[in-house]
């Protein structure tokens, strides 16, 4: 769609961590720290409470909150989109009225998960969270097969935007390159699509999509929003520069396998002073912990030399 409708994502969507105090329980203060953090770093949109936020390990009430966290943060400065998929449809409608009425910009919500969806029920299931909220309020379907079991045909995507005006657009986690250009095509191309491959961010956007939806980009923004700047200015060299240590970046931060590694990057930046993971996911070890920030240091480094070489500040 090529598109910079503040009403939809694009460019650099950062997918949030949830940050926990030591008992376990949300740290809204820490959240405000780290969403300012985002804003500062440039990033165009923000993303709470997907995947890398850890949705499943959060019930509606700490979701909610989170939520109305971020977006009072936030106070309009970008787009603030709220993931509001969960195991219990009934929870998705609450989540989703909720973030309309918090002041959302828009929703996204991932397919029914882990039990297997027909076309019919996954049709059903979108079209039901659409007419829950207000007339024209954007709402982004999100298909992340590998994970939610479920998968999003073209045909079925297809079917599911022509019957609703308000289903915007797609979040689609999965490398499959010719399926992205599919949904490119969806709607007569009045659809937007966001793509979880964020350090292939040059040829997902050579495809027609709109950016990224960026779990690594919660650590570190910069080497992502650069690239994604690159592009939009059509300087290639230099867009591909960046995606090499954004690819980099990517590797350290284990692609988004363990949150843990996001949060960790959060305490070595000093963005957070101290980091918890809900059971039964636990903290990195001691030893994990100190091979992981000598790879950031020594990256860091190699970065900074490597821009400074390109008379880049």
């Amino acid at each position: 769609m090529g598109n910079t409708d503040t009403k939809l994502l694009y460019g650099i969507t950062t997918a949030m961590v949830s940050l926990f105090k030591t008992d376990s329980s949300i740290d809204l203060d820490s959240t405000r720290k780290f969403t300012d953090f985002l804003i500062e770093k440039g990033v165009h949109c923000l993303y709470p409470l997907g995947t890398t936020g850890e949705m499943y390990r959060l019930s509606v009430d700490d979701r909610k909150k989170i939520a109305e966290t971020v977006i009072s943060t936030a106070k309009g400065r970008l787009p603030v989109y709220i993931h509001v998929g969960a195991m219990k449809q009934e929870d998705v409608i609450e989540l989703a009225q909720h973030a309309a009425s918090a002041g959302a910009d828009g929703i996204g919500a991932v397919t029914p998960a882990y039990f297997g969806a027909n076309p019919r029920e996954i049709k059903e299931f979108y079209l039901a969270l659409a007419d829950a909220v207000p007339l024209g309020y954007p709402v982004y379907l999100y298909g992340i097969p590998q994970l939610a079991v479920n998968d999003l045909p073209t045909t079925i995507v297809e079917e599911i935007a022509q019957a609703r005006k308000n289903i915007v657009g797609i979040k689609y986690s999965w490398a499959d390159f010719r399926r992205t250009a599919e949904y490119t095509r969806v709607r007569g191309g009045d659809f937007s699509v966001m793509h979880g491959s964020d350090a292939l961010l040059p040829a997902i956007m050579s495809l027609g999509a709109d950016g990224t939806v960026s779990g690594c980009s919660s650590a570190y923004p910069e080497p992502y929003v650069d690239m994604y700047e690159a592009i939009k200015a059509n300087d290639w060299e230099l867009a591909l520069f960046h995606q090499h240590f954004a690819d980099d970046y990517a590797n350290v931060l284990r692609n988004g396998g363990n949150m843990a590694y996001f949060k960790a990057a959060l305490v070595y930046r000093g963005i957070i002073s101290d980091y918890q993971m809900r059971a039964p996911q636990l903290k990195l070890t001691s030893d994990e912990e100190k091979a992981f920030y000598a790879d950031l240091e020594a990256l860091d480094a190699r970065y900074a030399e490597a821009k400074k070489n390109r008379g880049i500040q």
